[in-house]
């Protein structure tokens, strides 16, 4: 149990290292150097950690020894007045948090098709939510190749679940984020307004975490269907 809780919040910690990364190097890209002065645009953790000790380290091992499950978050600062003169490049920096996570479920992805295909991991039978998607032959999870599998299938899992939590268009989430850039005139003005209060914040949690659910496992049912098919 202790070796998967840990398998579990040092893939989040890596997820989230790079979803962060992701943002900041885009807004420094894109002329806002607020996050770089913070040392955020870096793939080590620690900067990330500095930022955000509650949402990288404590709730995310606190969820897990409670609920075994995981819960946590991390922020990159930007400057505000960048983002309104520059809502365009904004959307942008939004978007590249969850599309970093889309990279690394794509990775493991592939990885685990050829894997499987190798016949070096199997496919799990029936495994296809938040659980053991591959196996090592004979199913032993305390060799390198079993950690090897439990490490992809948690990679995956859990930066599907990520990307998809944080494309939906509700405030507080980069979602929400993308559409108040690219369209600042239309929904993005509405988006824009209900950010400043924190009510709509916690209802668009509360909103995301009904939501999430409904969308993840389907998008896993059908990942791991193919993953048959390949």
């Amino acid at each position: 149990m202790l070796a998967e809780l840990l398998v579990w919040y040092l893939v989040f910690l890596f997820s989230t290292t790079c979803h962060e990364f992701a943002h900041a190097y885009a807004a420094l890209k894109g002329g806002d150097t607020t996050a770089y002065e913070g040392g955020q645009v870096s793939l080590d953790p620690t900067p990330h950690i500095r930022r955000s000790p509650f949402g990288m380290v404590v709730v995310p091992i606190v969820s897990l020894l409670t609920w075994h499950f995981i819960i946590g978050w991390g922020a990159s600062p930007y400057n505000p007045h960048w983002a309104s003169r520059h809502p365009r490049r904004y959307a942008w920096m939004s978007l590249a948090g969850p599309s970093a996570n889309i990279v690394l479920a794509t990775l493991a992805f592939v990885l685990m098709v050829v894997l499987v295909k190798s016949d070096v991991l199997l496919l799990a039978g029936g495994a296809t939510r938040l659980d053991t998607l591959v196996l090592p032959p004979g199913d032993t999870m305390n060799t390198p190749v079993g950690a090897l599998a439990r490490v992809l299938s948690v990679m995956f899992s859990l930066n599907v679940l990520l990307a998809v939590f944080n494309l939906l268009p509700v405030p507080p989430l980069d979602g929400a984020a993308v559409v108040e850039g690219f369209w600042p005139k239309g929904p993005g003005g509405w988006i824009t307004k209900a950010r400043e209060l924190p009510m709509f914040g916690i209802l668009g949690l509360v909103i995301a975490m009904y939501l999430v659910p409904k969308i993840v496992f389907p998008i896993l049912d059908a990942l791991v269907t193919l993953m048959y098919l390949l």
